[in-house]
């Protein structure tokens, strides 16, 4: 299995294209964020974190039902990018870290994994997770939303990584929906330790 794909690797991406991914052309992108933003139950979410915000476009959508939203990237030019998009947003704020290297230290009760854990080794998903489980307070959601054709540089699969998740015991499956490109699987954080 390859390693977790490395900084350089999406900083060349952003030198390439500012959107590499054409997140803010694209009415896929515009059409599932709807859908991510949709899926969230709750009308509000005191305290919420990011994953892999890159340009900031999710990251904008998630911020009408967030008091403050952290949106983290391994990538600095993609946050430079976050920040002129949501500059206008209140409780809204970025860092650039590497998960499971780097994580925040504080506790979330949302936390958004869009497009992002496919890029991790099945260790560093191991890892990832328990730093999402020890930072996220029960009862909390996590909402994985992930792309499913085969991708020549992607480490796993979407489904892979969403199977993963759902056998593990610290989160129960609250809603799950499968698309033709993609899958959203909306967690619930139990009282589970390990």
């Amino acid at each position: 299995m390859a390693g977790t794909l490395p900084r350089g690797f999406f900083e060349e991406m952003y030198v390439k294209s500012p959107d590499p991914f054409d997140f803010e052309t694209s009415a896929y992108e515009a059409a599932k964020y709807q859908h991510t933003v949709a899926t969230l139950p709750r009308a509000r979410y005191m305290q919420a974190l990011e994953i892999g915000c890159s340009i900031g476009v999710l990251t904008s959508r998630l911020s009408e039902k967030c008091e403050k939203l952290l949106g983290i990237d391994i990538s600095e030019r993609a946050l430079q990018r976050a920040r002129e998009c949501c500059a206008n947003l209140l409780g809204v704020a970025f860092a650039r870290k590497t998960v499971p290297d780097e994580f925040p230290d504080q506790s979330f009760d949302l936390i958004v994994v869009s497009e992002v854990a496919y890029y991790w080794s099945i260790e560093d998903l191991a890892r990832a997770k328990n730093l999402i489980a020890a930072h996220q307070t029960t009862g909390g959601h996590l909402l994985l939303v992930h792309w499913l054709p085969i991708v020549d540089y992607h480490v796993q699969t979407g489904d892979a990584v969403h199977e993963i998740w759902l056998k593990d015991p610290r989160w129960r499956l609250l809603h799950g929906d499968r698309r033709e490109q993609y899958r959203i699987d909306l967690l619930e954080r139990t009282s589970e330790s390990s």
